[in-house]
């Protein structure tokens, strides 16, 4: 070894493990000389902090990759923005079609603290406008209440009854025609609907109403989702409080339909025999179940006759 020359000068500053007193200080082109893992190793260090790195006092300006936000489910947006939600132009047709058209469809009512409850439609009553005796616009009379018979399809009728219960209808095609809802299948919000109809529900105190009772019926439906007057003209297919959505896949699909006479009906000559009820045969939801009517409906599938039941005088 020269004289004056450090083993630094020899093995590196990395090899020879300690300085030695009083050496020079290397040269600057001696950072070159180190092992070549040695630097790539800092330009993937110094390409880590620059691209992915979190934050630290080296590298403030760093700011930590956005976390993804809470997923909403689409029965939380907006009703506008359901890509299922029926329009005008499925109310437009006439009230037979439409009675039959709105087994299986989903009734969505979303209550004031955003709450939303669903049921699926299972049972209609289809009433033809002035023609019809059981109609409330029979012989074309128009009043107040009535109105929602008269206006655009898809507007709601709900009227009261007894002085206390209310049932609800939905326009269609023709002054004066409509379809009223008898019974829902509950999907959704099921201890919201015992609740609400447990607060107006009389001679029963005490005992929990089971599933199938709390929308088996026109005013039990209007409890269960807090349907009253003020629904009366309302447009189902612009409402933010309630609208229809179209029926996912599920047994009232391939389930028949049934044809019966409609419930409640007096005074109302041959109409009140008339087979414009329809509901979905076997389905524990309707709220009155015809056996002489299923009978006939299957008679009439074994010969092949049409679906659509006759309404003629």
């Amino acid at each position: 070894m020269r004289k004056g020359t450090s083993l630094v000068h020899f093995l590196g500053p990395q090899e020879a493990g300690t300085q030695v007193r009083g050496a020079p200080k290397p040269p600057r082109k001696l950072e070159t000389q180190l092992p070549h893992r040695m630097g790539l190793k800092r330009q993937r260090l110094r390409g880590m902090e620059q691209s992915q790195g979190p934050p630290s006092p080296q590298n403030p300006n760093l700011e930590p990759p956005e976390a993804p936000g809470p997923q909403r489910s689409k029965y939380f947006l907006s009703p506008k923005a359901h890509s299922t939600r029926l329009g005008s132009e499925f109310f437009d047709q006439p009230a037979t079609a439409l009675a039959r058209g709105l087994l299986g469809q989903v009734l969505v009512r979303r209550l004031s603290d955003g709450t939303e409850l669903r049921g699926r439609i299972v049972e209609t009553e289809a009433y033809l406008g002035p023609e019809d005796e059981a109609a409330h616009s029979r012989g074309g009379r128009q009043t107040p209440r009535n109105r929602g018979m008269f206006m655009k399809p898809g507007t709601l009728y709900v009227y009261l009854i007894y002085g206390m219960y209310f049932c609800m209808n939905i326009s269609s095609q023709g002054d004066g025609a409509c379809v009223l809802l008898r019974a829902l299948e509950p999907l959704g919000g099921l201890e919201a609907m015992r609740q609400l109809r447990s607060s107006v529900r009389r001679g029963t105190a005490g005992r929990a109403l089971r599933d199938r009772e709390l929308c088996s019926g026109p005013s039990k439906l209007c409890q269960a989702l807090a349907i009253d007057r003020s629904f009366d003209q309302r447009d189902l297919a612009q409402d933010e409080a309630m609208w229809l959505e179209h029926g996912s896949s599920g047994p009232t699909e391939t389930a028949a339909v049934v044809a019966a006479a409609r419930v409640g009906i007096g005074q109302a000559g041959e109409w009140t025999h008339k087979p414009l009820r329809f509901y979905m045969q076997g389905c524990p939801w309707v709220s009155v179940v015809d056996r002489a009517a299923e009978r006939d409906s299957q008679a009439d599938e074994s010969h092949g006759a049409g679906s659509e039941p006759s309404v003629t005088k």
